[in-house]
């Protein structure tokens, strides 16, 4: 009795540092990133090609650094969110200046055999940033919003020249959400995303596009302090947004345009742009209700889909597991962003609540985006299926942003009796 006594106790101190911690958060991640390693070897078998191992590696490193994050109070990243965002810039700055290319675009630094993507981490630096922006200010006020937007919009530029659409997506996302969860007024948010709705508008509907602009107009007026200049700028840039919207259509790279228009209708080019598109359509209705089984799929094994491994993951879930498969996949992520919600409902502080959102944004967007690619509702923007999609800087990202939210479950306040 007295040696399981003396076990007991060294198992409590061993599990001390985490015992608030929500494990089933990091059981689902942890499965989640297995299964993808399965998933990506089972993608290159006929290319005879394994990189499921590097997922498999990655990720055990990836959770290594999320428990161990996860025991350190998650409070001392306020005292150093600045050099964080700085550091956060120099990567980016690097990549420009002595970056890889590769596939259109400059976004990899090279260190020691190892493809570093900044980006990737970029999303972690913007959390924390505009978490400890709101912490002790809320949303509340039109300062604290254009001081969180100005601090977006460098990071934003760096990362679009890259360049890089779908990570630039991913902060426009974390920081919509962020403000919102930090109590901005909606009407500001709305006001925000009125340009690209114009733009959408001004070259599909025009009628649309002038009761838009008024719309905006109204709300100005009643959301801002100063109100008759708020709504007459809002009447004016929704509506010169469509000039607007072809200077920066003029600035996107032509793959991206392609990207953008032809997930509509990917037929008008079914062996360029279109294609990816309709293979990936293809692969997953040929899927059916249970599958065609693991290493089976014809489309998956007779490599129709390019770099399925990465982006398009998701198509080969659905032709080789089906139906079930896809919704048991996407059953675990609203599990994971359930478990997400609850911390930052719990969480002590503004600060730990505001991390958890913005992990939750990012990763929210990613899997919307990502899957609504691969079955032709969203265009393709490489964007990566969190933990299932190959991708190392991905993936250690995404286990950092686990543990710091599993630090801010982990530090928050219980009632004892």
């Amino acid at each position: 009795m007295l040696q399981m006594s003396l076990l007991s106790l060294r198992w409590k101190d061993l599990i001390a540092p985490w015992q608030e911690v929500d494990w089933l958060l990091f059981a689902l991640s942890a499965g989640v990133m297995v299964f993808g390693g399965i998933m990506i070897h089972s993608a290159e078998l006929s290319q005879g090609l394994n990189n499921g191992w590097q997922q498999w590696l990655f990720g055990c490193l990836g959770l290594a650094l999320a428990l161990l994050i996860a025991r350190y109070r998650y409070e001392n990243l306020i005292q150093w969110h600045w050099i964080i965002y700085g550091m956060t810039n120099i990567s980016l700055v690097a990549v420009m200046v002595m970056g890889i290319h590769a596939k259109g675009a400059q976004r990899w630094i090279s260190i020691a055999g190892f493809n570093f993507q900044p980006s990737e981490f970029a999303k972690l630096g913007i959390i924390v940033t505009l978490a400890a922006l709101l912490e002790p200010q809320t949303a509340s006020q039109l300062s604290t919003v254009l001081r969180a937007l100005a601090v977006t919009a460098l990071l934003w530029i760096l990362v679009f020249l890259q360049p890089d659409l779908g990570t630039s997506l991913v902060f426009g996302a974390i920081t919509l959400r962020m403000l919102y969860w930090g109590n901005a007024n909606p009407g500001w948010l709305l006001l925000l995303i009125s340009p690209v709705v114009a733009a959408v508008l001004f070259n599909t509907y025009l009628p649309a596009w002038f009761g838009w602009a008024g719309a905006m107009s109204l709300i100005a007026f009643g959301t801002l302090p100063w109100r008759r200049v708020g709504a007459i700028v809002a009447l004016a840039v929704n509506l010169v947004v469509g000039e607007l919207g072809q200077i920066f259509w003029k600035l996107l790279k032509p793959y991206q345009k392609d990207r953008l228009i032809l997930f509509l209708d990917p037929d008008k080019d079914p062996l360029g742009s279109g294609y990816h598109l309709i293979q990936s359509r293809i692969a997953i209705g040929a899927g059916g209700l249970w599958g065609q089984g693991l290493g089976h799929g014809t489309q998956t094994q007779l490599n129709f889909i390019p770099e399925q491994h990465t982006d398009f993951i998701f198509s080969a879930v659905g032709e080789e597991l089906g139906f079930v498969g896809c919704s048991a996949v996407l059953y675990v992520f609203w599990l994971i962003c359930l478990r997400l919600i609850v911390i930052a409902q719990n969480a002590k502080d503004n600060f730990g609540s505001l991390l958890a959102v913005g992990v939750l944004s990012m990763l929210v967007f990613q899997v919307i985006i990502n899957i609504g690619m691969t079955v032709g509702l969203a265009p393709v923007t490489g964007i990566p299926l969190p933990w299932i999609s190959y991708g190392r800087s991905a993936l250690l990202t995404n286990f950092i942003a686990i543990g710091i939210v599993e630090s801010v479950a982990n530090y928050r306040q219980r009632l004892k009796f």
